[in-house]
């Protein structure tokens, strides 16, 4: 699944307001905080002094040849009236704010989260899964990457402004205050949907114009709009991750966790992000589509944890579990009242604004309850990690969660349960693909979400399986471009031979998460066509095929993924790789390979990545071929400088549409490099599928011929 929006500059911008902010350099120092990403608008249309403006989301509209939405669509949707609502609550006095915005977020900087937290969707109507909306009295704006610029296009009314991150000279969301308000103005947020990082940025950017940053605790003000048909909060309950899946028991994590705390001086951690809250007590949940989490928070001291959560959401035999592993239970709510009078450990991209804010109040009140100043973090205690306090009072060690990489690399248990359930999937995918191929080629009329839903149906067959790893992307031809493009039964197109079909797609098992993208074409497609998927093919064999030595960050190998599209003026708009969960989410940090060259993360042995490259031909076509990849150590002649060298192994094993490949194209070794991966998707996949699937298997195992130029 393509996740990550290219970089093209770094400036004075919040990452977390273009989406859930991306994974950083592991540990995160002060000189290297991720610079705040950019977001730009439109690129269509120049003011009369020669600066490139925005242009509303129906001026695009029109530039593209595409339809406004009807008035009646309008109507239902009411967007008009959810702007007018909202300005409404500016005035109050006890909010008093000239602009508010409204992130993507949960409070967990979740990238995928529950209905009741979709609140710039539900104000906006686009419904991507990253975008930021900021509402002034008289104005709308959304920011988006360029995964999304056409579905932005598509879904925006004519009340907002499209904000195209990517295209030159727009400027980011606190600019676009700057310009807009008058000095002095007040912007709201919902601190709990800022981290501190984002907040602290944004209040520095907005403070040149004399702005001043409002935390409206007391209240979100989309939820105050949305009123009774706000969707309830997940209740689902939680489950035990069993010990064979997850390889480490929970004892011994958080004996993990309170080693680093010793290491630092610190006395306890908040840990707020959901994944990281799994991971470490060996737990899974389904409050969030998709992903395997649920709400809550974890503080782990030097000799207690304490897991916040809905109690109950724990059945007895998770809270017997828990126990087991000396946890207490206190209310999800409960963690603004907790840790006070202690040193904390904060990973500051992660945990809201709020918790700091809290903590920084307690911090004082303590302070003034022992009638002596509050302890602080002396200079000659600071590493390069920390980062400035909050106001100078808080008594706490802003540095990256442990977990995060702890997380990441994994063990024998977690890698065995990532092989297994990618060849199940393996084998639910031969079996929907000969489905596919044969009712394509008898005309029978399906639908790209008729195409998804029965996806589904065969993953539901395997054993193990819960639920997708994220909302399939099925488009067929023009549709294909939107890279992260979700099918409606309202507005989808029908799958046929006269194009290019993109289907990305995964799951989630008990024992692993699945990500795969494969691009096809039931007929004859065109020269450009099998040019571009054979460019983007060499673009994934090369970083396949990579060797480097440890400790290289993932930017580096961005490039032997692009080169071939490169050399005839191609690209594409998203990172060629992001990091993968065991059993968990599906798109993990700190690991990613992009050309976002401020993730310093070195790629490591056990690390997972997807390989994604691709190209797309708005309202034309789109390409992409991912497979799933483990970092392992490889055996070689040399070590220079005594260092090891990492390459990878293939997890994912279907096979890729050779009748869209140009053999002349390809070099003898890349030729090598399908043949053999093809010949070990037969060997994996053939003994797990049977009849017509299997015969489907062996047509499109079968080697492909050397070519000359």
């Amino acid at each position: 699944m393509a996740m990550e929006a290219a970089r093209l500059s770094s400036s004075l911008a919040a990452a977390a307001f273009l989406a859930r902010r991306p994974p950083r350099a592991y540990p995160i120092s002060l000189s290297r905080r991720l610079p705040l990403l950019r977001l730009f608008a439109s690129a269509s249309g120049s003011g009369g002094d020669g600066r490139v403006v925005a242009l509303s989301s129906d001026e695009l509209r029109k530039r593209r040849g595409l339809s406004s939405p009807s008035a009646a669509t309008d109507s239902v949707s009411g967007g008009d009236e959810k702007l007018r609502s909202l300005r409404r609550l500016f005035s109050r006095p006890d909010i008093a704010i000239d602009a508010y915005i409204v992130p993507s977020q949960d409070a967990h900087q979740s990238e995928f989260i529950a209905e009741c937290f979709m609140r710039r969707a539900y104000l906006t109507g686009f419904t991507g899964s990253a975008g930021t909306a900021v509402v002034t009295k008289d104005k709308a704006a959304l920011w988006t990457d360029g995964r999304y610029f056409l579905q932005a296009e598509k879904e925006l009314s004519h009340e907002w402004t499209l904000m195209r991150s990517g295209n030159h000279g727009v400027p980011t969301t606190s600019e676009w205050l700057n310009d807009v308000l008058p000095s002095g103005g007040r912007v709201g947020i919902d601190p709990f949907l800022f981290s501190f990082d984002a907040a602290e940025e944004l209040k520095n950017a907005i403070l040149t114009k004399n702005h001043e940053l409002v935390l409206i605790r007391s209240m979100n003000l989309i939820d105050e709009i949305w009123g009774d048909s706000r969707p309830e909060p997940p209740k689902r309950p939680t489950r035990v991750h069993d010990i064979k899946y997850a390889g480490i028991d929970v004892t011994s994590k958080l004996s993990f966790v309170r080693s680093q705390l010793a290491e630092n001086g610190c006395d306890a951690m908040v840990i707020s992000m959901l994944d990281e809250v799994a991971w470490l007590l060996n737990m899974r949940g389904s409050d969030v589509p998709h992903s395997p989490v649920f709400y809550s928070y974890l503080i782990v001291d030097v000799s207690t944890a304490t897991l916040f959560v809905d109690s109950n959401k724990v059945p007895e035999d998770v809270l017997e579990h828990l126990e087991k592993a000396g946890l207490k239970l206190k209310p999800y709510e409960a963690i603004l009242l907790a840790a006070k009078g202690v040193k904390l450990w904060l990973d500051s991209s992660s945990v809201n604004a709020a918790i700091v804010s809290a903590f920084k109040s307690s911090c004082d009140a303590y302070k003034e309850s022992k009638g002596k100043a509050g302890r602080r973090v002396e200079e000659k205690d600071k590493t390069p990690d920390d980062t400035a306090s909050l106001n100078g009072e808080l008594n706490a060690m802003f540095q990256a969660s442990p977990v995060t990489l702890a997380k990441a690399t994994k063990n024998e248990a977690e890698v065995e349960g990532m092989k297994n359930s990618h060849l199940r999937d393996a084998a639910a995918l031969a079996e929907f693909w000969c489905w596919l191929e044969e009712e394509v080629c008898k005309n029978v009329s399906l639908t790209e979400v008729q195409v998804a839903e029965k996806l589904l149906e065969f993953r539901q067959n395997q054993e193990g399986f819960i639920e997708t790893s994220f909302d399939t992307i099925s488009g067929y031809g023009a549709n294909g471009a939107i890279i992260h493009y979700r099918p409606t039964p309202e507005s989808c197109s029908s799958v046929g031979s006269d194009n290019l079909f993109l289907l990305d797609s995964g799951a989630q098992y008990i024992d692993g998460t699945t990500d795969i993208t494969r691009t096809v074409h039931f007929g004859e497609p065109s020269a450009r066509q099998k040019e571009c998927f054979t460019r983007v093919l060499q673009g994934h064999i090369a970083l396949d095929q990579a060797v480097f030595p440890e400790r290289t960050p993932g930017f580096v190998l961005d490039v032997l993924a692009r080169s071939s599209l490169w050399k005839i003026g191609l690209d594409y708009r998203h990172g060629t790789g992001h990091g993968v969960g065991a059993a968990l989410n599906v798109h993990e940090g700190p690991q990613s390979i992009s050309y976002r060259y401020g993730h310093l993360t070195a790629l490591q042995k056990g690390m997972i990545v997807s390989n994604e490259p691709g190209y797309y031909e708005d309202n034309s076509f789109g390409i992409r071929i991912e497979n799933l990849l483990l970092i392992k150590e490889l055996s070689l002649a040399n070590s220079f400088g005594g260092i090891p060298y990492l390459g990878f192994e293939k997890l994912t094993f279907v096979p890729i549409q050779s009748k869209l490949i140009d053999p002349s194209l390809l070099s003898f070794s890349e030729i090598d490099w399908v043949n053999e991966y093809h010949e070990q998707v037969w060997e994996k996949v053939s003994p797990l599928v049977s009849g017509d699937a299997r015969d489907w298997l062996w047509k499109n195992t079968r080697p492909i011929l050397y070519k000359t130029q």
